[in-house]
């Protein structure tokens, strides 16, 4: 039996520790009593700048702030990351993805710790296109997770290419910062004009991704060698991912933030443990990358057209197979659950609430205090996006092989 390496020991118990000591002194509510006022002060003297934004109005541009929008957004990566990973390009996409899981995870931490409002609609115009904007609209406002998650994914893609480019020069370099710049003020400017963020909320988001960024370049090959090569790979991932789920911060009112976070927790679980098993089979830095003679284009099509109806068809057998066992598990060890939106049955009688607002509002105080009962939709998400990513890593590459793609 592998022995425990101190560090995560160490880790975990910090995280069990800051989850006790904080639901103990009520920490979310102090610091929120501190911040938020302040915070919400900035929102509201943003609004008449806001709308002298808004003056410029016009079809052209809501349409291409909308769609510049969604092409940062959490669903675009979670689709584009895949085909990632397929093209050969395994260390940068599960670099990403876990700079990604990293990224909402601490944006939405803080969006509901200091639950500061966005901009008041009206007087403020809001341009929610698309579904996922609307969901983003019942989320707090500080700090932008459009300009967070820009600046660490365009930042560290920028690190990592010229990193690995030994034929880069002072062009190269020059042209690479302009176009990361420039992504990271049209999103901001866009997230503005759209009225879904004030200035504080833009130059927080910006602000917490360099620093996040940061960090990330300097950790990111030691997390990476661990992945690959590490003691109690999955087991350590398991325990940091249920650990993470209840040290997240209360919000004041429910928002989807803490949905957005449990589904990247389990993709990040589910990338963790299908690249630790098959590494030395399909991730390994010496598989064909695209438009190489060993992985032509053609044949990169071709394991996309295959691979994407595999991950959403392990999607929805993931989240079924969840929804039939979690129930199970949880009654049998007599755990009381819930559900707001996944189970019928399990419903709460008479509460007619949206599921936003079913979600338990405590992950952080549950462990200290009695409580009713327990979300079971937070697992089943988990375990559903968990079987999604493992397959992408796994399965799918499995598929590749046989198929000979």
């Amino acid at each position: 039996m592998e022995a425990i390496p101190l560090w995560q020991v160490v880790s975990l118990s910090s995280i069990l520790s800051w989850i006790f000591i904080s639901s103990l002194l009520q920490l979310t509510q102090k610091i929120r009593s501190l911040i938020q006022p302040s915070i919400t002060r900035h929102v509201h003297k943003s609004t008449p700048f806001i709308l002298q934004t808004q003056r410029f109005r016009h079809g052209l541009l809501d349409a291409f702030f909308s769609a510049l929008s969604c092409v940062v957004s959490v669903p675009f990566y979670t689709a584009f990351l895949p085909i990632l990973f397929w093209s050969g390009h395994s260390k940068l996409a599960r670099q990403m993805t876990l700079l990604m899981a990293f990224c909402d995870y601490l944006g939405n931490s803080l969006k509901d710790l200091v639950s500061a409002p966005r901009p008041s609609s009206p007087p403020v115009r809001r341009v929610t296109a698309t579904k996922d904007e609307k969901e983003n609209a019942l989320e707090y406002g500080l700090p932008s997770s459009h300009s967070l998650n820009t600046v660490c994914l365009s930042g560290y893609l920028l690190h990592y290419v010229l990193t690995n480019n030994p034929e880069r020069n002072g062009a190269l370099v020059l042209v690479g910062i302009t176009m990361v710049c420039l992504t990271v003020v049209l999103i901001g400017l866009g997230r503005i004009y759209l009225g879904m963020h004030s200035l504080v909320d833009i130059v927080g988001g910006i602000i917490m991704g360099l620093m996040i960024l940061l960090f990330w370049i300097l950790v990111n090959e030691y997390i990476d060698n661990f992945i690959v090569s590490g003691q109690n790979v999955t087991s350590f991932w398991a325990s940091l991912s249920f650990l993470l789920l209840f040290a997240y911060p209360t919000p004041e009112l429910p928002t989807p933030s803490f949905e957005y976070h449990a589904a990247f927790d389990g993709v990040a679980f589910g990338i963790v443990s299908g690249i630790q098993q098959t590494y030395l089979q399909f991730h390994h830095e010496g598989v064909p990358r695209i438009f190489s003679e060993q992985l032509p284009l053609p044949v990169f099509i071709g394991r996309v057209l295959v691979g994407i109806p595999t991950i959403l068809i392990v999607k929805f057998c993931s989240k079924a197979l969840a929804k039939w066992t979690l129930p199970v598990v949880c009654n049998t060890v007599g755990v009381p659950i819930s559900s707001s939106c996944y189970i019928p049955a399990l419903k709460a009688s008479g509460n007619n609430k949206n599921k936003h607002e079913n979600r338990p509002l405590s992950y952080l105080q549950k462990m200290v205090r009695s409580q009713e009962s327990y979300d079971v939709d937070t697992g089943i998400r988990f375990l559903q996006y968990a079987g999604l990513a493992w397959s992408v890593v796994d399965l799918v590459p499995s598929l590749f092989a046989y198929l000979r793609l």
